[in-house]
């Protein structure tokens, strides 16, 4: 079996719900995502097998197979099949897996993975076809209602579950999206992210255009007294619209090679995948589920929490990351170093190739070794990868 090693990772910056992305087609914005990665590693478009491709709301303006699409509107064109996987929040991480294991069995070579979520034009939930509403029923049959009798799955309920669960307070949750805003400033002045963003063509209320190039959700004058004013979402809750993920528009994309296809391509590997998971967990509190993926994937990869050096943990709520900080007892330090989905927002479909881009480029900007990526995903599921920063194929 042979090694998977990511050689390149790009993303656009996040543009918040009905700004700055908001006219952008999310076919299109996979499209130029893509470019860039296939212009940047320097690989030619028939060397490259598939392209997977991860959305949650696959209906109207990403309906009809995305991922075939995004192929058909970039370099790509027709003869790289293309398709598209729903893993719920973790579908971009889902396609970086499936990619890795075509790669690693030998019966694929070079397959690009990523996602899309424009959540300006398809929101959660969406259920439009040809733009008109339709009713199609509810997703749970007859089984599932009467396996949980009563049961209104919902995201929202199962993170302040782990609220409860986990003993979190409103200040420390307040306090964790804080400190997303502001290590996602510090980045940005930094210019941590230049080396990942794609900039993107927009045009602008007046007909002018310019490049889109910053995340639009960071909050650079965030204040704790801003953010502990907010109400809660819910009755009795503490989880408020700043201590969860924001709406996003975004896409990122990750190109996996095996070892062989690099050494006969002369690529220079970014880093090489270690050790993958994804697991079922109660899909009631349903986002308990990176505990144990982290769990799983370590245990495979021979490694302890001491020997992972940064952690990307989706803020899809701040309940999320401290949970699982405390039941794997993380170093925070280590814990989205850049920020998180509080800051730089959740583009559902593309969040997984999203963290995964920025994890492998804050490894090459430090010089360490590991990184641990985990996510929370509706239903009760959860994706757990670790991969190793290396220079050349190993």
């Amino acid at each position: 079996m042979s090694d998977a090693y990511i050689v390149g990772a790009v993303r656009s910056a996040g543009g918040r719900k009905n700004g700055r992305l908001s006219k952008v087609h999310p076919i299109d914005l996979g499209a130029k995502v893509v470019d860039a990665l296939v212009e940047r590693t320097g690989v030619a478009v028939d060397e490259i097998d598939d392209l997977i491709w991860g959305c949650v709301s696959q209906v109207g303006a990403q309906s009809s197979n995305v991922g075939r699409n995004v192929c058909l509107s970039s370099v790509l064109g027709e003869k790289v099949p293309g398709t598209s996987v729903d893993r719920q929040c973790g579908s971009g991480q889902q396609a970086i897996h499936f990619a890795a294991q075509a790669v690693m069995s030998g019966t694929q070579d070079i397959v690009i993975a990523g996602g899309v979520e424009s959540m300006s034009q398809v929101p959660i939930g969406a259920s439009i076809i040809d733009g008109a509403k339709a009713d199609h029923g509810v997703p749970y049959g007859a089984e599932i209602q009467a396996r949980y009798p009563g049961v209104q799955f919902n995201q929202f309920a199962g993170a302040e579950m782990l609220v409860k669960k986990y003993e979190l307070t409103s200040e420390e949750l307040n306090e964790f999206a804080l400190d997303s805003h502001v290590k996602a400033k510090q980045a940005v002045e930094e210019g941590r992210f230049d080396r990942e963003i794609v900039p993107i063509e927009i045009e602008l209320e007046d007909g002018t255009r310019e490049m889109h190039s910053q995340d639009e959700g960071i909050r650079m004058d965030a204040t704790l007294g801003a953010i502990s004013g907010l109400q809660p979402m819910s009755e009795d809750g503490v989880l408020t619209a700043a201590n969860a993920s924001q709406i996003c528009d975004g896409a990122a994309a990750v190109m996996v090679v095996n070892g062989e296809t690099c050494k006969r391509l002369g690529l220079k590997p970014m880093a090489k995948i270690v050790a993958l998971s994804v697991i079922g967990s109660d899909p009631v509190i349903m986002l308990e589920g990176p505990i144990p993926a982290t769990e799983k994937v370590l245990e495979r990869a021979g490694l302890d929490m001491g020997d992972i050096d940064l952690f990307e943990v989706n803020e899809a709520f701040g309940s999320v990351p401290l949970s699982w900080a405390k039941a794997m007892k993380a170093d925070l330090k280590k814990l989205n170093v850049n920020g998180g989905a509080q800051a730089l927002g959740h583009p559902l479909g593309g969040t997984g190739a999203k963290l995964m881009t920025t994890l492998v480029h804050e490894l090459q900007r430090t010089g360490k070794r590991y990184g641990l990526l985990a996510i929370c995903e509706g239903g009760g599921t959860a994706n757990g990868t670790i991969v190793e920063r290396v220079d050349e194929v190993v």
